[in-house]
């Protein structure tokens, strides 16, 4: 399977002072070409991975709703990237067309009970959506949690995974992947956790996606800086 590479939306990275990832702006501010962009987009592609991109978040939104079709069940991992692309606020809407699973647990008061379906909703939901940490030019993908209630459904269950990321997280090497984690994520993370009032953030987990079942895990790389 070829990577899907769309010119007419091929945008540039011109403006480094709007990227959130300060750690890597000398990396962010150079100039991302289109064959660059297609190594990458073919790297996941021998990983397994089915790789797409897109010039922005609306073209992201837009993207994930014409991989899912209506009707289906929908559930999603904690996520700035989805957040910032509309789709929470989408699937939160009663017109949405999809079973919205995320509704569905925090409903649930009692804390315990309400861990339990989310695990049990999670694992079979028809699509489980969320976001990574780095992606490797050479085909990996890293991600992290505290917990591991993403990583978890990422790994094993749902039978569709679709993961959103911008290209603030692409990265050379699986080391650098490692030390993005640490340094950038991780920081990020953990003050946004803090404004919610909550204790803050930590590594828990990181799986690394060396390779997966073609057909499963979908990504769609957008070209802006979203998420951590």
């Amino acid at each position: 399977m070829s990577p899907e590479f769309r010119p007419a939306e091929w945008v540039r990275l011109e403006n480094p002072e709007r990227l959130r990832d300060q750690a890597c702006l000398e990396d962010r501010a150079r100039l991302w070409d289109q064959a660059r962009m297609e190594r990458i987009l073919g790297a996941l592609e021998e990983h397994g991975v089915h790789a797409l991109f897109v010039a922005d978040r609306q073209a992201a939104l837009a993207q994930v709703l014409e991989l899912i079709p209506r009707g289906a069940s929908v559930a999603h991992g904690t996520s700035t990237t989805l957040r910032e692309i509309g789709l929470v606020d989408y699937l939160s809407r009663p017109d949405s067309g999809y079973r919205y699973l995320n509704h569905e647990w925090t409903l649930e008061n009692d804390a315990a009970r309400r861990q339990r379906l989310r695990a049990t909703l999670s694992a079979g939901s028809d699509y489980y959506l969320g976001s990574v940490q780095a992606i490797v030019e050479t085909g990996q993908v890293v991600g992290v949690d505290a917990t591991g209630s993403r990583q978890a459904s990422y790994v094993y269950g749902p039978p569709h995974v679709i993961w959103v990321a911008g290209v603030n997280k692409i990265v050379p090497t699986l080391e650098d992947a490692m030390q993005r984690v640490r340094e950038v994520a991780l920081p990020l993370e953990d003050q946004r956790m803090k404004r919610t009032g909550a204790n803050g953030s930590s590594i828990g987990k990181i799986v690394i996606y060396e390779h997966e079942r073609p057909g499963r895990i979908t990504l769609i790389l957008v070209g802006e800086s979203l998420g951590f």
